[in-house]
């Protein structure tokens, strides 16, 4: 079997929950860049060599995760991750069981030998009653989660091919919510005006606890998506709370439909072209494009970029975007892997003349493709960045499949850094004016929202002191 390796922009932050939140070979989620391997029939194919046994996949997986992973592993730390797994696991399923005390040697050869020894242990001694297969999961997602990185993750032959489903397209519903992935394990669902989840009363971002019965902590967000998912005309059932208040948890009962977002929103006002930005999707780069032209055409003397709660998208269609506003062959944004090898990503040379001034909104929500942007055009002094600190993603994963379609891992292989070397993972951007807002969606565009009304006179401060000088 032929394999192509297909480069796939995927956000993990927050995903469009809809019909196709794949477009072609690219991802319509948020984030960053993803290398997802496709076989010549349309199914995820693999990076590895045939002919391993089932026994071998945690080795398999141990000399993969501490090859790839953008950081230094301590060798004993998947250790700790895989004992951990299999004994809480082997705990639910009301198993007295003691694994084998292994340690690591810092060998990835010998050390990946010893974990196949505990899991076939596990598997020898407890599989009858708790399952090989579960056992085996466990281990994999137990050593991809020992490194403590939500993007880290072991994918189930079952996620799996959901993925390589959505990717070949097909008819799936959604509810129109973006998924964020918080450092506390927990989801964060934030509605689309005008879909699903918003006629349905969720009108602002929560805290989702569980969905279909199935609690959602701990989850990773691909299997969040999942069962959020479904076909377009049956229910899911959301269980879900408000940010800082664990208490009422409420229900949400949610017909799935066929999900088509326009990403942009223009409008004009007093000459400031008004463009809010939802995602960095397929057709983004060309939606902006003809906003600004035609902000320009009716006489725009100033520009207003809206990426508050825009938890990023397609990399190349921020690259795209910033690229109307630098010259060509900029640096856009660098790509670094664990070996401190630095890629950039240049601007394509589709300037388009007379951008300025140019303000953009951000705030905690603003994720990946966006901070690239944001970052971008901040180093390079062409906008002005009014609101709140941003959410702070900017690392790339790559998607390696297992041999005989056991799953898949996914794992963080490097981190983006913009033009002046800025480090966005964990940081995010700080704005040049900070404006404190409730990110509360209601108000955006509205007469309560403070930080556009500090953007519009930012704007006017700038058109007055150009006119003086």
């Amino acid at each position: 079997m032929r394999v192509r390796a297909v480069v796939v922009a995927l956000a993990v932050i927050a995903i469009l929950v809809g019909a196709v939140v794949y477009a072609g070979h690219r991802s319509s989620e948020m984030g960053s860049a993803l290398t997802l391997p496709i076989a010549d029939d349309g199914s995820v194919a693999s990076f590895f060599d045939g002919g391993e046994g089932n026994d071998q996949l945690v080795g398999i997986a141990l000399v993969q995760l501490e090859r790839q992973y953008y950081k230094p592993i301590d060798p004993q730390t998947p250790f700790r991750g895989v004992t951990k797994a299999l004994t809480a696991y082997l705990k639910s399923m009301h198993v007295n069981a003691t694994l084998p005390d292994e340690h690591a040697t810092g060998n990835p050869s010998v050390d990946a030998a010893h974990l196949e020894d505990e899991v076939a242990y596990a598997q020898t001694h407890y599989g009858k009653k708790a399952g090989n297969t579960e056992i085996l999961e466990q281990a994999l997602s137990g050593m991809m989660d020992s490194v403590d990185d939500p993007y880290t993750v072991y994918l189930t032959p079952r996620e799996i091919r959901q993925l390589t489903e959505t990717l070949n397209g097909g008819n799936f519903g959604g509810i129109g919510v973006y998924i964020f992935a918080l450092r506390n394990h927990e989801t964060l669902i934030q509605p689309i005006e005008g879909l699903p989840a918003d006629e349905a009363g969720i009108k602002m971002p929560l805290i989702l606890d569980a969905v279909n019965g199935t609690a959602t902590k701990g989850l990773s967000i691909d299997t969040v998506q999942a069962l959020i998912r479904g076909p377009a005309g049956t229910p899911v059932t959301l269980r879900a709370h408000a940010i800082e208040k664990p208490k009422p948890v409420r229900s949400y009962r949610i017909v799935r439909e066929i999900i088509h977002v326009p990403t942009v929103k223009a409008t004009m006002e007093d000459g400031i072209d008004y463009i809010r930005l939802s995602e960095f999707g397929e057709t983004s780069a060309r939606e902006i494009h003809a906003a600004l032209l035609d902000g320009k055409a009716r006489g725009a003397r100033g520009y207003i970029l809206d990426l508050r709660d825009n938890g990023g998208g397609l990399v190349n269609s921020a690259v795209d975007i910033v690229s109307y506003f630098v010259p060509a062959g900029a640096t856009i944004v660098s790509e670094v892997d664990r070996q401190g090898n630095v890629a950039p990503q240049l601007a394509n040379g589709a300037t388009i003349p007379g951008l300025q001034p140019l303000v953009i909104l951000v705030n905690k929500y603003t994720a990946s493709a966006s901070e690239i942007t944001a970052g971008a055009l901040q180093d390079y002094h062409l906008a002005t960045l009014v609101g709140t600190q941003t959410f702070g993603k900017g690392v790339v994963q790559s998607i390696y499949g297992m041999p005989d379609n056991e799953g898949a891992l996914k794992i963080t292989i490097a981190r983006y850094v913009t033009p002046d070397g800025r480090d966005i993972e964990h940081r995010g951007i700080r704005p040049n004016v900070i404006v404190n807002q409730d990110p509360d969606p209601r108000l955006i565009d509205t007469r309560a929202d403070k930080q556009l009304a500090v953007a519009k006179q930012k704007i006017r401060q700038l058109l007055h002191a150009s006119s003086r000088s």
